[in-house]
C-alpha cells in the first residue's frame, strides 16, 4: 500500500501562521522534503520537530524525483515544505506532486500562508478576478512584451519581484499601464516591518525612488486603468 503525500505551507514571516494541523503533520510523517534544509531546520528546531529532511528543489529535483516517489510507493508519509509559504506556488513542489498523481498516490494538500493572497487581500485593489504570474521574464524587451498582455486584461495582476529589481520593473509599468493604473507593493509580509504602498503607478513609483534602500522581496499588484491604447 503506498503512503501519503502532504503538500504542508509553512509561514511567510511570522511563525504564529503555520496551522496545528500542519504542525501535527510535520510531527508524525517519516521524512520532509524541503526546499533548502537549513531554512527548515530553523522552522523545525523553534517547534521542536526532528525528522530526517531531504532538499528538494529547483536543481536537484528531477534527480530526487524518482527517489521520492519510491519512498511513497512504499508506504512512507512524506511531508513537503518550501522555504516559506505554500509549496508549488513559484517554489518546487509540482514535479513531486504531478508524478504522484501519476502513480495514484494520496495526497492531501494542506491550507495555509500565501503571499499571493495576504498582498491581494490587503492591496486594496479588486479581488473577484486577478492573475497570478509568478516572476517575469528578465529580459527588459521580453518583460515589456508580457506586461503589454497583460494590460489588456480587467484582472489585478500578481507577481513576485526582488528588491534589486523592482525600480526598474516599476518604470516599465509606467511605460506600459500608464500613470493612472493602480498599484501596490506589498514588502515584509507579515514581519515586523511589514508595509503596503498603494496608489496610482506614478506615485508609487516616485516614493520608492526617494528611499535610500528597498529591503524584503515584494509581491507587486497591479490594476490596469482604463486605455484606448496601450
Amino acid at each position: 500500500m503506498s503512503g501519503t503525500l502532504y503538500v504542508v505551507p509553512t509561514p511567510i514571516g511570522n511563525l504564529e501562521d503555520i496551522t496545528l494541523r500542519a504542525l501535527r503533520i510535520l510531527k508524525e510523517c517519516d521524512l520532509i522534503a524541503c526546499e533548502d534544509t537549513r531554512q527548515s531546520l530553523k522552522l523545525l528546531s523553534y517547534f521542536k520537530i526532528s525528522k530526517p529532511l531531504i532538499s528538494f528543489y529547483s536543481y536537484n529535483e528531477k534527480s530526487r524525483l524518482k527517489g521520492l516517489v519510491d519512498k511513497l510507493l512504499n508506504g512512507k508519509k512524506i511531508a513537503l515544505i518550501s522555504d516559506a509559504g505554500t509549496p508549488g506556488i513559484s517554489d518546487p513542489g509540482y514535479s513531486l506532486i504531478k508524478e504522484s498523481i501519476n502513480k495514484n498516490i494520496d495526497i492531501e494538500v494542506l491550507p495555509g500562508a500565501s503571499a499571493v493572497i495576504t498582498a491581494l487581500v490587503g492591496s486594496g485593489l479588486p479581488t473577484d478576478g486577478f492573475i497570478f504570474c509568478g516572476f517575469l521574464k528578465r529580459k527588459p524587451s521580453k518583460m515589456k512584451k508580457e506586461l503589454v498582455e497583460l494590460a489588456n486584461l480587467e484582472k489585478t495582476i500578481i507577481f513576485y519581484e526582488s528588491p534589486y529589481r523592482v525600480l526598474k520593473t516599476m518604470e516599465r509599468i509606467l511605460e506600459v499601464f500608464g500613470k493612472d493604473s493602480q498599484i501596490c507593493l506589498a514588502r515584509e509580509l507579515t514581519k515586523k516591518f511589514e508595509e503596503f504602498m498603494r496608489g496610482t503607478v506614478e506615485e508609487v513609483l516616485e516614493s520608492i525612488k526617494n528611499r535610500k534602500s528597498l529591503l524584503g522581496e515584494f509581491v507587486v499588484l497591479v490594476y490596469p486603468a482604463k486605455m484606448e491604447q496601450i
